[in-house]
């Protein structure tokens, strides 16, 4: 029998719940990427709604993830950051990736019938600067996704949003499998752009990082080689 993946846990949201009060759950999704962008969602779930795939996206498969992205817009108020291979390129992975998260909150702030009382994020430490988002609580932690369903459903939909565009960019840069490795650096991926070089999604950083380490690697293998030989 397999083994059952427990859902994440509601113990932070029925808190504020009973007290009148909403969460955000924050997580991305495509950071360790050679191509495409990284998508960030924001989501409030409805007060008491929970619902039994509400788990950590990458223990479910795409169709559990469909299924549960479909309840989850249903359910919440929700929003979507995104930054571009040259957002990432300009400002490094890391500010990029808290920029999009911005954008996310930002936006489903604006849905919601009230500001909600706390903002969890899935790891990065997220702060505000100004506005009425400063004022909001924010608690980042690893494994957010297990210990918030809240950040489980968000990481839920950014999956699902970022599979689809990976989707799209298949079709319109065909030879680099993205709708396979979804713009990893698989061994696959790795091929397909030192037979076909980069295209106009590729985050040229990622590229010449990725480069460099393969150049390292070849040249300790020959000197291991070489000693060995000699």
């Amino acid at each position: 029998m397999p083994k059952r993946i427990p859902r994440a846990k509601s113990s932070i949201e029925r808190e504020l719940w009973t007290n009148g009060g909403l969460v955000c759950g924050l997580d991305e999704v495509g950071r360790g990427c050679l191509a495409g962008p990284v998508v960030t969602a924001a989501v409030i779930l409805h007060p008491r709604a929970t619902f039994a795939l509400l788990k950590d996206s990458k223990v479910l498969n795409a169709q559990q993830r469909v299924r549960a992205a479909k309840w989850i817009k249903q359910h919440s108020w929700y929003a979507y950051g995104m930054v571009s291979h040259r957002e990432i390129d300009t400002y490094n992975i890391y500010q990029a990736t808290l920029c999009a998260m911005r954008r996310a909150v930002a936006h489903v702030v604006g849905q919601a019938p009230q500001i909600p009382s706390l903002i969890v994020v899935d790891a990065m430490p997220l702060s505000f600067h100004a506005g009425i988002l400063k004022t909001i609580t924010v608690e980042s932690f690893p494994f957010g996704e297990q210990r918030s369903i809240s950040v489980a459903a968000a990481s839920i939909l950014a999956k699902v949003k970022r599979d689809e565009m990976m989707h799209e960019y298949d079709r319109l840069f065909p030879g680099y499998a993205l709708k396979g490795h979804k713009g990893y650096a698989t061994r696959v991926h790795r091929r397909c752009v030192h037979e076909c070089g980069r295209c106009l999604i590729h985050r040229q950083r990622f590229l010449e990082h990725l480069q460099a380490e393969e150049r390292t690697l070849s040249y300790e293998y020959q000197i291991e080689l070489f000693c060995r030989s000699s």
